[in-house]
């Protein structure tokens, strides 16, 4: 990677004008729990490649999606491969966002002046479980179509707002057609978009602010 890296600033000339972003101080003696969040940053990028990919033959549709998902599967060639990238780097992305949030909350990482930090990290943290859990519905088998069911009607039980906050997710009454409509929008836009803002608002405080290695 290092000699693909220095053939292409031969060509494009990167590390001068950022001379900045590559040469960053680091604290000593850090260990590998301070790699969680990068981890995460990776597997998230796993996700919005082989997403991409399996865009190309999903079929966001009450009688085509889970056809789809098979012919995926079964006849794109390494549409299996994709498909299970997809899935186990969505999988592990909710675990290293969750243990990289636990270690920054150890390390009291969340006090002034990181406060905000804090914030777009949790942020984070609630909408890559959002995208899981939208996710989930896009094979529509049954497996799928009856967990959103449970999970959505958990949403019903909200005080005052319960109603109005079912039909808002579901995009009606039940679990249907429009409901795997707007969960592939939420999960193939608006999350992913959210996502990127978050993640660029992280990571400039974090290369503003410096590694906290805790009090």
């Amino acid at each position: 990677m290092g000699k693909i890296f220095e053939w292409l600033d031969s060509r494009f000339g990167v590390k001068d004008p950022h001379k900045r972003f590559f040469n960053r101080p680091l604290p000593l003696n850090l260990n590998y729990s301070y790699c969680l969040g990068g981890m995460a940053f990776t597997l998230f990028l796993i996700s919005v490649i082989t997403g991409l990919l399996l865009s190309i033959y999903y079929v966001p549709s009450e009688t085509e999606a889970y056809k789809s998902i098979v012919r995926i599967n079964e006849e794109v060639r390494l549409g299996w491969l994709v498909r299970s990238t997809h899935k186990w780097s969505a999988h592990l992305l909710i675990v290293f966002v969750i243990l990289h949030t636990i270690r920054v909350f150890v390390k009291e990482a969340y006090r002034p002046p990181r406060e905000l930090n804090w914030i777009a990290g949790a942020l984070t943290l609630i909408l890559t479980m959002a995208s899981g859990f939208t996710g989930y519905l896009l094979p529509w088998d049954q497996k799928a179509y009856w967990a959103t069911v449970v999970g959505t009607s958990m949403a019903g039980t909200a005080p005052f707002i319960g109603d109005y906050l079912l039909h808002f997710v579901r995009g009606g009454a039940d679990v249907d057609g429009t409901t795997l409509i707007r969960f592939y929008s939420l999960h193939v836009l608006w999350i992913p978009l959210f996502m990127f803002i978050l993640l660029w608002a992280h990571f400039h405080m974090v290369r503003k602010q410096g590694i906290y290695r805790g009090l």
